[in-house]
């Protein structure tokens, strides 16, 4: 089977033997937003080709691609939904020469009746269902970082956080972004912005703080990407924390991104574990595995 990981600013690629063992990988940044004219089969046969020639004939993708903005759009399951039922509701696609499915993504509604939306990560929870077990709570950081609580071997519920994507926007198109001198860590300036996120005012005053600091010569220029870093992930981890109680939360994604949540949870009392990184490829193994292709 070859697996696909296809977000919107990745793409990678596995062919998965019967096992689901990694036998060859892939990888480019050739996410969804990157592929004119919804040619996606044309990327699948620029990395896989030569393992569709070589006999495969089942493909199995989850991510973005299947968004509004990917391949085919795959309909949401609701919440609580487990792995067999993410395996029995794949959304197809056309392709010659082989059978290809798309992961659905999940979506829930938040205390207030909000629906929240996740796709890529119900694959990766896969993956790391037998290690976390029937109940849990797992942190996915990133863009768009994810909160996902798991119950009796199903995923429950999540909230989204705009983390990633209001740290890039702000550093990069704000007046916040002019003062900023290189993107070096500063942990003291670091741990200073996630003190900062527990003072009163909220996070849209807390922001010009990040200005201001420096314009009053309280901190260096060289020191504002790692305070607005701190009081980002600061209020994020703050507000998650008040939302999942008492709980240990696997952390799951790029290394030194879970290492810093690990490291922050631990300064609000919080017992973490950073988890496997190879969570989507083990997720689409699994999935793959549930799959009765023809």
């Amino acid at each position: 089977m070859i697996g696909i990981d296809w977000g919107t600013s990745s793409f990678r690629a596995f062919r998965l033997g019967d096992d689901g063992a990694v036998r060859e990988r892939r990888a480019a940044s050739r996410g969804i937003m990157s592929v004119a004219d919804g040619k996606f089969a044309d990327v699948v046969h620029e990395f896989a080709g030569d393992w569709l020639k070589d006999g495969e004939t089942q493909i199995l993708l989850s991510g973005m691609i299947g968004s509004r903005q990917g391949w085919t759009e795959s309909k949401a399951l609701p919440c609580p939904a487990s792995i067999d039922d993410l395996a029995q509701a794949l959304t197809p696609v056309p392709f010659d020469g082989a059978q290809v499915f798309i992961v659905p993504g999940l979506f829930t509604h938040d205390a207030d009746g909000v629906p929240e939306f996740i796709r890529g990560e119900e694959t990766q929870i896969a993956g790391l269902l037998p290690v976390i077990g029937d109940s849990g709570l797992v942190c996915l950081p990133g863009t768009h970082s994810k909160w996902v609580q798991i119950e009796s071997g199903r995923i429950a519920t999540f909230t989204t956080y705009m983390t990633g994507e209001a740290f890039a926007a702000l550093s990069k198109h704000t007046i916040l972004g002019r003062l900023m001198k290189g993107d070096d860590v500063d942990e003291a300036a670091y741990l200073r912005g996630v003190e900062r996120s527990a003072d009163a005012g909220g996070l849209l005053h807390h922001l010009f703080g990040a200005r201001t600091l420096v314009l009053a010569g309280e901190m260096s220029e060289t020191a504002t990407w790692s305070y607005l870093s701190g009081l980002l992930i600061g209020h994020e981890i703050r507000s998650a924390s008040t939302t999942y109680p008492d709980e240990v939360v696997h952390l799951i994604g790029e290394p030194h991104l879970c290492e810093l949540y690990a490291h922050t949870l631990h300064i609000y009392d919080c017992e973490a574990v950073v988890r496997e990184e190879e969570a989507a490829v083990l997720g689409l193994a699994h999935i793959g595995g549930l799959v009765q292709w023809n």
